[in-house]
């Protein structure tokens, strides 16, 4: 039930003060998409939590980067993800920030368009209703706080440093989650990884920005064959960096448009991601404007906002108990310990820009071993950060993945901080016995008789 704003106030004025040396059942390190949901689901099961998150809010992706659109929570018309991300997205709903799910073209200007179902929203009731589902479920909280080092006890980690407005605090836990989608907690605690190397390609990545006073119906009843004429026309001139015309609707009149697109920067480069945000900014320049005098619906547009972060795709994976593949996505692989399902699409941006996006024929499981390692004993680390291949996060890192995905790392690290075990002797059937009680699907077989057969 959503509380009365009084309510929220009253929790909000009383939320516990996080103090050097405070101990937790358990920290998570993001308070994105999963990590929200991670948080949410471990002190719903009566753990003691602390999310520690960077910028000033919840729901990461969505909210601070602005990608105002939920993928993953259908394949085709099956819906595969419940639970705690279904109930956020319902308040969304409830609360006027969505009309609810949408049948939608994927990348329709582009050479391989793909038909799918999502929830686009407005990102600043999303961002209400997250501190509705933190302050609720009594958890604690830091944000404009990140981590900023790990102590370790062999192979445990017992504290993170968090770096605030006020100081450096040495924050304790039984157990940690990592949901910093960069694996930080994972890093310092010398977990293995891949993708650290200097250098590497990472997928592209998109500054989005919201335009007010746009005719969406009049965009949407263009062509396909107009749309991509006129994306290709904007690339050839250098007003347009991508074929992609992503819009998500806000209310009648405002658009959020994902059309910037950034190849060859790295993310983990400091230096690379300051001339990532100036070089975003530019593109948006350049789009607004050639959207304004070229594309039919945007004559009377102004541009609103641009998201507070750039929007990054891929950074570090987990090298976990078991590395999810491509082949386990696309046939469905069983797993005895899935704790959560994905949807696709299957999304890569290739290193010569391309695109690769097609869906798979059917959700597919992802076993609780992608989200921990052998050499961190009390870790888990969940959202775009598990262990995947490229080809395999790239149908892993939508957000209702990523909020499924979080909602099972808060399960299994409330069981583990309850009892003293190992994150790996947890026994998965508690885990997925928590979830299904939770309304989670953590497994085809999970699935209602019907939607499982079709």
């Amino acid at each position: 039930m959503t509380l009365g704003s009084s309510e929220i106030l009253q929790r909000a004025t009383r939320l516990s003060p996080v103090r050097s040396g405070d101990h937790f059942d358990i920290v998570v390190a993001g308070g994105g998409a999963s990590g929200l949901i991670a948080s949410v689901s471990a002190a719903r099961r009566g753990a003691r939590v602390l999310v520690v998150e960077t910028s000033g809010c919840f729901g990461g992706a969505g909210t601070t980067s602005m990608v105002a659109q939920w993928l993953g929570f259908y394949n085709g018309l099956t819906c595969a993800v419940g639970g705690l991300p279904m109930e956020f997205a319902e308040r969304v709903i409830a609360r006027g920030g969505s009309k609810g799910f949408e049948n939608y073209v994927l990348a329709e200007a582009t050479a391989q368009p793909l038909r799918l179902k999502r929830l686009p929203f407005n990102p600043e009731i999303a961002k209400l209703v997250a501190d509705e589902l933190v302050l609720d479920s009594g958890a604690s909280a830091l944000v404009h706080a990140r981590i900023a080092g790990a102590h370790l006890d062999g192979d445990r980690v017992t504290a993170v440093q968090v770096e605030t407005s006020g100081g450096r605090l040495d924050v304790r836990a039984n157990c940690f989650v990592d949901a910093s989608g960069d694996a930080v907690v994972a890093r310092y605690a010398d977990a293995p990884l891949k993708g650290v190397g200097p250098g590497e390609h990472r997928m592209g990545m998109s500054l989005v920005f919201r335009l007010s006073h746009v005719d969406i119906a009049r965009f949407r009843a263009l062509s396909r064959q107009d749309k991509r004429a006129i994306a290709l026309e904007g690339i050839a001139a250098g007003e347009l960096f991508w074929d992609v015309l992503s819009i998500s609707p806000v209310g009648e009149s405002d658009a959020i448009c994902l059309m910037s697109h950034l190849d060859g920067l790295d993310s983990l480069d400091p230096n690379d991601l300051t001339r990532a945000e100036f070089i975003g900014r530019y593109q948006v320049g350049k789009i607004s404007g050639f959207l304004t005098r070229r594309m039919p619906g945007f004559a009377a547009c102004e541009l609103a906002a641009i998201a507070s972060h750039i929007g990054v795709r891929e950074s570090v994976r987990l090298v976990g108990d078991y590395l999810l593949t491509e082949q386990d996505v696309v046939g469905a692989t069983p797993f005895e310990d899935a704790i959560a399902l994905g949807c696709g699409p299957l999304d890569v941006h290739e290193e010569d820009g391309r695109l690769r996006l097609f869906m798979p024929s059917q959700p597919f499981e992802i076993p609780v071993r992608t989200m921990t390692s052998a050499s961190v004993k009390n870790l888990v680390v969940t959202g775009r950060a598990i262990s995947a291949s490229r080809e395999a996060n790239g149908a892993i890192r939508h957000q209702a993945t990523a909020m499924a995905l979080g909602q099972a790392a808060g399960h299994l690290a409330a069981e583990a901080a309850a009892f003293g075990w190992d994150v790996q002797a947890v026994p998965h059937k508690i885990v997925q016995d928590g979830l299904a009680a939770a309304g989670a699907l953590p497994s085809l077989r999970h699935l209602p008789a019907v939607t499982a057969a079709g």
